[in-house]
């Protein structure tokens, strides 16, 4: 007997079980990351940091602050799943971001909270991982499409689920005194319960991942027992190819033997990883595009619960100006009412994701789809601010179209760049390499966007222009849009048996 290395999964199947477990292994991440979201602007004016003005600012570090340290490790741990597997790398991502909510749940001052998110920065490389796991889950590019659509959609269950606990579980002494009374653990520490909250979902996630995720390295898989008649003589070498049950890789009784087949001929996956440029032009470029994204993304995030939740000027002030930049403060709502308003987001991006990018990306096709979301973005950040002079019998619907308008660009662009990563990658061997340069970059993004949108959002409320942060993601979106035709998509190569070709 001896024991050949195969994957238990049929390749030509769609792996829709370890996609599944995959998934809610990924859930618990963007539950924890936006749970935060709804109350950081809160918490900051708590903890009484600079001026209350400066607040948006505040919290913008406080958030990037996760991203900031998970830019710095993201191409590393990229790396290191390349060495040791995915799974572990997972896994010890996970138990970071657990760690990281329970040290923001128990902080006492800001410094504690922003030392609990960079600790979980550093730990996390899931991003990177995750991407390469659904890459080599899935080696029909027919399956693409679907499969790269699943880890956004997860990511859009995570965001509804995730802001509705950070607002509704916020501060429960003063939303629910008569659960959480003075004295209470959760009146010390007011943004415990929605960390605890997230916590126990991530470690339920770490113990599905642990026993039902399988590891998706290629050198990796599990090891089979076959049967010693698999060689057929004294004569077959002891290295078989996939077909070696019909014929040996090289019969030592054959004329032939000794010449070269050049189609037979492949170099080894070190020499590939070696060769392999992972900075290519083709590769930096969807990078660029991915981060450009992300970047303007992100300070759509950030803004849109500060803009929610400042003060609202009423309608007829603002009529009254003959002022066209004049756009004090924001739309007045609770804090409860924006973790809704989130939860609702989430949900419509759920449907986008669901029933409107399959079909759409099959029929237009990967490229042209992308090129068009991308052109059309920078109007999803210049309709926000209109919403100031929206009635408020007519607000929540304006909401939910604004939120519309950019859920369709922003969850159908995403996976599409994810397939054009790995359409630009030249080996499998370096995957897990070029998925951790681009989380590295999105992450790096994602650090600069929250502060630099709540600065520009402070500076504009001392103006009475808060329509000033907005602009400035349009305008980042306008470079997206001029910058992703550099993005280009080649056909996939044909091997000489697909074209017909005998080689020599």
């Amino acid at each position: 007997m001896t024991l050949k290395t195969q994957s238990r999964r049929d390749p030509d199947k769609f792996p829709a079980f370890q996609l599944f477990i995959l998934a809610i292994v990924r859930l618990a991440e963007p539950i924890a990351l936006t749970s935060i979201f709804p109350y950081a602007w809160a918490l900051i004016k708590r903890y009484q940091i600079g001026n209350e003005e400066d607040a948006s600012f505040y919290a913008g570090l406080l958030i990037s602050s996760f991203a900031l340290a998970e830019a710095l490790m993201g191409m590393y741990w990229g790396g290191l799943s390349d060495r040791i597997g995915r799974k572990p790398v997972l896994l010890l991502g996970c138990v970071g971001t657990m760690f990281s909510m329970v040290m923001v749940g128990f902080a006492y001052n800001i410094w504690i909270a922003l030392a609990g998110r960079v600790i979980g920065g550093l730990l996390n490389g899931n991003i990177a991982v995750i991407q390469t796991m659904v890459g080599e889950l899935v080696t029909k590019p027919e399956h693409e499409p679907k499969a790269y659509s699943i880890m956004p959609f997860v990511w859009s269950v995570g965001t509804i689920i995730g802001p509705m606990i950070g607002g509704l579980f916020a501060d429960p002494h003063e939303s629910y005194p008569h659960l959480f009374p003075t004295g209470s653990l959760f009146e010390r520490f007011p943004y415990l319960l929605p960390n605890l909250i997230c916590a126990v979902l991530l470690l339920v996630s770490i113990l599905m991942g642990y026993f039902l995720l399988e590891e998706t390295h290629p050198d990796m898989q599990p090891r089979i027992s076959l049967p010693d008649h698999t060689f057929l003589s004294e004569n077959t070498p002891l290295i078989e190819t996939s077909d070696a049950i019909k014929r040996p890789a090289v019969d030592l009784r054959d004329d032939n033997y000794g010449t070269m087949r050049s189609r037979d001929i492949k170099p080894p996956k070190d020499i590939e990883k070696q060769h392999a440029n992972v900075f290519s032009k083709r590769i930096m470029a969807v990078v660029v595009s991915l981060s450009i994204f992300t970047y303007h993304s992100m300070t759509y995030d950030h803004l849109m619960p500060i803009f929610f939740e400042d003060d609202r000027v009423p309608i007829h002030a603002l009529l009254g100006t003959i002022n066209p930049l004049y756009s004090p403060g924001g739309l007045g709502l609770s804090l409860q009412a924006v973790g809704m308003i989130l939860a609702v987001q989430g949900i419509i991006a759920l449907v986008i994701q669901a029933v409107i990018f399959p079909p759409l990306a099959e029929r237009m096709g990967v490229h042209r789809l992308f090129i068009i979301v991308t052109v059309l973005h920078p109007i999803a950040y210049m309709i926000v601010p209109g919403l100031l002079y929206v009635p408020d019998r007519l607000l929540y619907p304006a909401i939910y179209f604004c939120l519309g308008v950019r859920n369709f660009l922003s969850i159908i662009v995403y996976p599409l760049l994810l397939i054009l990563i790995k359409e630009a990658t030249p080996t499998p061997a370096v995957l897990g390499k070029v998925n951790g340069l681009a989380a590295s970059a999105g992450a790096a993004c994602r650090m600069i966007a929250p502060p630099v949108a709540g600065y520009l959002y402070a500076m504009g409320k001392r103006v009475d222009c808060t329509a000033l942060a907005w602009w400035g993601s349009a305008l980042v979106a306008v470079f997206g849009a001029a910058q992703c035709f550099a993005v280009k998509r080649y056909p996939a190569r044909k091997s000489a048996e697909e074209e017909g070709r005998v080689e020599p």
